[in-house]
Parts: structure tokens; C-alpha cells; sequence
């Protein structure tokens, strides 16, 4: 999935550094806040939906079960303090690659189908979130499919 340390090692001086490391980590602070929102967006935030966020985290940036619970605490204030998801969705259509951003997206219906069911205000979230990155309907339509028959032979 996402590789964010290539993302880093990418950058032409990592120890002009400062800035960088506040914009990966606004990033994942960014990335968080759209996955508690798509948790969120069928008015339950159950703990598997937690837990998914949880694993994503610990798999795709390399975060220990404490720091994700920081980031998760920092996420939901930032996102109170914040109109609308905008300002997330443009840092990383800023910092990210389209691949990347398919990757969120893949990220989100892994959180939707945690729970192996789709309620309509999910699916409408996550319509508004591929538009919000500037996919097109077709990576959201590969993204779904992926996460849901992953595990099917």
C-alpha cells in the first residue's frame, strides 16, 4: 500500500528536515482524519472500524499501537476545528501520486466493509472522497473490488 518512507527518501534532503517530517506528519494526520471520517460517516464508529484504522496504520506508516492512538486523538481535533474535508484532501492531492491516492481510497472501503456491510451514507463518503482526490470513478470501482474479493478464491 502506501510506502510513505519512499515518499521521504524521495525528497532531496531529508535533513533539511523540519518542514518535512511536519509535512508527513500532517499527512498522516490528514490520512487519519479521512478514514475516522469514513468510520464515522454511518453515524457508528464501531471497534472494528477502529481496529482497521489501527492495522492500516501499523502496516502502511510503521506507527506503534500508542501512536496511532495520539494521532487518532490529534485527528479527531483537528477535524472538529476544520469546515470540511478540503483542506485534508488538498494536502494530499499536493504530496501524493495518483497511485497513492488510490491507495487511501482503498483504505476507506477497507474501513467500510470492516464490518462486512455497506450503508448507503458509506458509500456516498466515499463516492465524495474519490472526487475530493481527484480520482475518477473507475479507481473507486477498482479500489471497492479489490478490498471486497480480496479474500475470495
Amino acid at each position: 500500500m502506501l510506502d510513505l518512507k519512499k515518499i521521504l527518501l524521495k525528497k532531496d534532503v531529508i535533513e533539511s528536515d523540519s518542514h518535512e517530517k511536519n509535512e508527513f506528519e500532517r499527512i498522516q494526520v490528514a490520512t487519519c482524519i479521512i478514514l475516522l471520517e469514513v468510520a464515522k460517516s454511518d453515524d457508528e464508529f464501531s471497534s472494528i472500524e477502529e481496529a482497521t484504522i489501527t492495522s492500516i496504520f501499523k502496516k502502511e506508516f510503521d506507527i506503534s499501537a500508542e501512536a496511532i492512538e495520539e494521532l487518532m486523538e490529534i485527528a479527531k481535533r483537528k477535524r472538529e476545528d476544520s469546515v470540511d474535508l478540503w483542506e485534508f484532501t488538498h494536502l494530499i492531492n499536493e504530496n501524493y501520486s495518483t497511485e497513492e491516492k488510490k491507495k487511501i481510497v482503498e483504505a476507506a472501503w477497507k474501513v467500510i466493509y470492516a464490518d462486512d456491510k455497506l450503508d448507503s451514507y458509506e458509500d456516498h463518503f466515499v463516492h465524495r472522497l474519490a472526487k475530493l482526490l481527484q480520482l475518477g470513478h473507475s479507481d473507486l470501482i477498482e479500489a471497492k473490488l479489490k478490498v471486497k474479493y480480496k479474500n475470495q478464491p
